[in-house]
């Protein structure tokens, strides 16, 4: 009978266990054992392909990582995504850019117990992986951004780097309007030439603090540019499922706004600060939910104020699929309630910020 080796004894003794005592265990078996280190990149690459089984993704992961572990974990953890990725199939364009933002970054050079801990503690986050709703791995050659997209990164960088608040919403507000129109025109052009598109999803992080808030300025973001969003509180994101032209929007649009927002709120918090108030977190929560609250408000209406008559049908059969696959995905969610909304200073300040954000609507087709 073959004896264990020494991966498996150090995976028995600190992969299925929580305490400190077991990770040392395991720790010092890898460390007193050099000739163990290929197979032990080899298991994380299986655990990495194991976690691509259950649904998970590269910007998964490394979220998940980097929210729970340290930088040295997600340095590991990049370079175990990157040679995996040699043994992938094609698994389309979202999926390639999330592994061309990986870090390149080595681990720093440490001895062999202190690295053998970080593995062990990486691992075992990624055995313990929960299964996730699987998202479309289209193995199609990526589409080209069009002039469209590329005008409305151009204008909301604008909007993030400006110092100027008015010139930040005009550039905002016409970032909008460009959203708007080139989703109507993606919804013309299907339906003038039917295509085997559906509706796809992507996950967008939502990180603390704040969350919540910042879920609901998602999902706002989301219903106005013609997609649905699912919020996963205790892993941190949100999954958002539209056409893929939409998709991209509301990408886009969220992290604008949301970089605009924090803006607003410490600008606003400095001048609360300056006349003696010192509740800083009530203050930050509030804002962030009246901002979500009231941007929401506004792109309903301008989403409301942007489509014609003659667009009802066109529009209203492409909802009807996201919804389709919305519930096929999660035929389970439950609403929640914003908690920590109490202070009316941060509410009103929130409130205004998003006024000064508003969206007006794009003209009419004619």
């Amino acid at each position: 009978m073959t004896s264990p080796s020494t991966v498996d004894r150090a995976f028995d003794a600190a992969l299925y266990a929580s305490s400190d005592d077991a990770l040392d265990t395991g720790a010092s078996l890898l460390a007193a054992d050099p000739a163990a280190d290929a197979e032990l990149a080899r298991r994380g690459q299986e655990l990495v392909a194991a976690a691509w089984r259950r649904g998970w993704q590269p910007a998964d992961v490394v979220r998940i990582a980097r929210r729970e572990l340290d930088d040295v974990h997600v340095r590991l953890l990049a370079a175990l995504v990157r040679a995996q990725a040699g043994h992938d199939r094609p698994r389309g364009p979202r999926w390639a850019a999330q592994l061309d933002e990986l870090t390149t970054e080595e681990p720093p050079r440490t001895d062999r117990f202190s690295y053998a801990t970080a593995v062990l503690e990486l691992y075992r986050l990624l055995l313990r992986l929960p299964a996730l709703e699987p998202l479309d791995e289209s193995a199609h050659a990526p589409r080209p951004e069009s002039r469209m997209l590329t005008r409305i990164r151009a204008l909301l960088a604008k909007a993030e780097a400006t110092g100027f608040p008015e010139e930040a919403e005009a550039l905002s507000t016409k970032a909008q309007e460009l959203m708007a129109q080139h989703s109507i025109d993606e919804a013309l052009l299907a339906a003038r030439a039917p295509s085997p598109d559906a509706p796809g999803a992507c996950r967008i992080g939502v990180e603390p603090p704040y969350e919540q808030a910042k879920a609901v300025l998602l999902d706002a973001v989301a219903t106005a540019n013609h997609c649905r969003a699912v919020w996963n509180e205790p892993l941190g994101f949100s999954t958002v499922v539209g056409f893929e032209a939409d998709l991209e929007a509301v990408e886009l649009l969220h992290t604008s706004l949301l970089v605009q927002a924090t803006t607003a709120m410490t600008r606003a918090e400095a001048a609360q600060r300056a006349s003696g108030r010192r509740r800083t977190r009530t203050f930050r929560q509030s804002f962030l939910a009246a901002y979500a609250h009231r941007i929401g408000t506004r792109l309903a209406a301008a989403a409301e104020a942007q489509v014609t008559e003659d667009l009802l049908p066109v529009l209203a059969s492409r909802d009807v699929a996201v919804a389709d696959r919305l519930d096929r995905m999660f035929p389970e969610t439950a609403t929640t309630r914003l908690r920590g909304v109490t202070d009316e200073a941060g509410w009103t300040e929130g409130a205004q910020a998003a006024d000064r954000a508003e969206v007006r609507s794009r003209p009419r087709l004619r």
